[in-house]
């Protein structure tokens, strides 16, 4: 098992019994920059957070070289709030994670005043709306994009809907968020996810609906503030709580923060827009300026997307 504590995923499955499950941990290399580059309100920054882990949770099982994008939009005061998992390629074999939420921020401070709550519900935070996830493998392949509308009052309740709907899988998630304080250095944010889930029956694996009622006891008594303790790693964690049935943890995925923009990328989306479009969007000198809303990264791109581009 690993003992790593921080930005990773991995599989585990319970010893002999028909259920299986994923957790995964972030932190500074990971949720904590995507946080600290956006000033969202304490609610907001915790939803973006937990759209991270919960990417990164479900994401990391693709089987398949491509990403996975988690999106929740609605009528509240956060329009959407997005997140993309990218499983490891050939050149960085992290999976890599992004996240954004677009604010209106007036509407927010209508709705929470000057001291807006340490956390928020989904209901309060987007209002009634859709999720979604997408399967995007390579720009040769059709998406694959299953819908639900934002049902609970969490992320976790969303995507259980989403696997009990889409997928017909019994599913139970748990996801957390906080800072941490270790020691004297500054706080960071860190998140948690793990997901528990319940297999086909089969002659290998015994216990049927007993089996999962007894693991899913146990793996609801997964605490926030286990989730994301620094000094509790995903070993010690699944030890504890499955110990009497015995829990075997796969080898872990190492995660990053990453963004894939650039210049060729966002040239291809103003190449959609028409003439009247881009000159409504162009400066005085002439040139577009575009900014990445994942990462912050800006882009000066002189008309007509030739020679030279800078990025700042």
């Amino acid at each position: 098992m690993t003992s790593n504590v921080d930005d990773i995923a991995a599989a585990f499955q319970i010893d002999g019994q028909p259920v299986r499950g994923r957790i995964v941990r972030l932190g500074k290399d990971t949720v904590d920059p995507i946080l600290r580059r956006h000033d969202y309100p304490e609610p907001v920054a915790a939803l973006v957070g937990e759209a991270v882990a919960l990417v990164a949770l479900i994401g990391s099982a693709m089987k398949v070289t491509g990403r996975m994008i988690l999106q929740a939009e609605g009528n509240g005061p956060v329009q959407f709030v997005v997140a993309e998992y990218r499983a490891g390629d050939g050149e960085n074999d992290k999976g890599g994670v992004r996240g954004y939420a677009k604010l209106d921020r007036d509407a927010f401070d209508s709705r929470f005043g000057a001291k807006p709550p340490h956390r928020a519900n989904i209901r309060e935070l987007l209002g009634e709306g859709a999720f979604s996830m997408t399967l995007d493998q390579s720009d040769d392949m059709e998406r694959y994009q299953g819908v639900t509308p934002l049902d609970g009052e969490t992320l976790s309740d969303c995507a259980e809907t989403y696997f009990l709907q889409s997928e017909q899988i019994p599913t139970r998630i748990v996801l957390a968020i906080a800072e941490a304080y270790v020691g004297g250095e500054a706080p960071y944010w860190r998140a948690g996810a793990a997901l528990l889930q319940r297999m086909a029956d089969d002659d290998a694996r015994g216990g049927g609906e007993a089996a999962w009622e007894e693991a899913l006891a146990k793996f609801e008594t997964t605490g926030a503030d286990e989730l994301t303790d620094p000094s509790l790693s995903a070993d010690r964690l699944l030890f504890r709580l499955f110990h009497e049935q015995g829990v075997r943890l796969a080898a872990a995925q190492d995660l990053d923060e990453r963004c894939t923009c650039n210049v060729e990328r966002l040239a291809a989306i103003l190449s959609r827009f028409s003439a009247e479009e881009l000159g409504d969007m162009r400066e005085a000198d002439g040139g577009i300026k575009a900014r990445c809303e994942f990462c912050g990264r800006s882009y000066d791109l002189p008309d007509p997307f030739a020679g030279d581009h800078a990025a700042h």
